[in-house]
């Protein structure tokens, strides 16, 4: 008898598919949602020192707000890292939705708002090491810097805002279960 093609791949000649194994699976793939957002604040903070202003101000181009010592670019530079933090949220926030009708949805959510708020961390100091390495020199609190560090909880709580709303919304679009009808 031979196996249908979708199974091929999903089991091999060894390996058991009853619940024992499916959940050991799932076990060991539950600290990427730690992970790959505390990870991915790398990419952010490079991301950040390159469009804001004080940086290497690719957003805007205008060489008043390439200085990071001038008050006029605080603003911008602040926002840039929000809206970078926000996207990430909104786009962690729809991967979880993806998994939403698998078991162990809360502890999944709960590690990628933990990873969130890492990764809000890990850009926010890779944003200023960039600064260090490639910018201007300046001295400290002049330079390139978050001025308002309430923009690194948007990560974390847009992923848990998100999460909320889309299963909010996908549980009222389900229809009730039927009662079966007593003879």
């Amino acid at each position: 008898m031979t196996k249908p093609t979708s199974n091929l791949l999903e089991s091999g000649p060894a390996r058991d598919t009853g619940p024992e194994t499916d959940t050991g699976t799932r076990d060991r793939k539950w600290w990427l949602w730690l992970a790959v957002p505390a990870a991915s604040g790398i990419g952010l903070g490079l991301a950040w020192w390159l469009l804001a202003p004080g940086g290497l101000n690719l957003i805007s181009g205008n060489p008043a707000l390439a200085d990071p010592t001038a008050s006029a670019g605080r603003l911008p530079r602040d926002l840039v890292l929000a809206g970078l933090l926000l996207l990430s949220g909104c786009f962690t926030a729809v991967l979880l939705d993806s998994k939403v009708r698998k078991p162990g949805q809360g502890i999944r959510t709960f590690l990628a708002v933990l990873g969130g708020a890492v990764g809000a961390l890990v850009a926010w100091q890779v944003g200023l090491l960039a600064a260090q390495w490639w910018g201007p020199a300046s001295n400290g609190s002049e330079g390139f810097s978050l001025r308002a560090a309430t923009a690194l909880l948007l990560w974390p709580g847009t992923t848990a805002l998100v999460t909320f709303l889309l299963t909010l919304f996908g549980l009222m679009g389900k229809q009730p279960e039927a009662q079966p009808l007593a003879p």
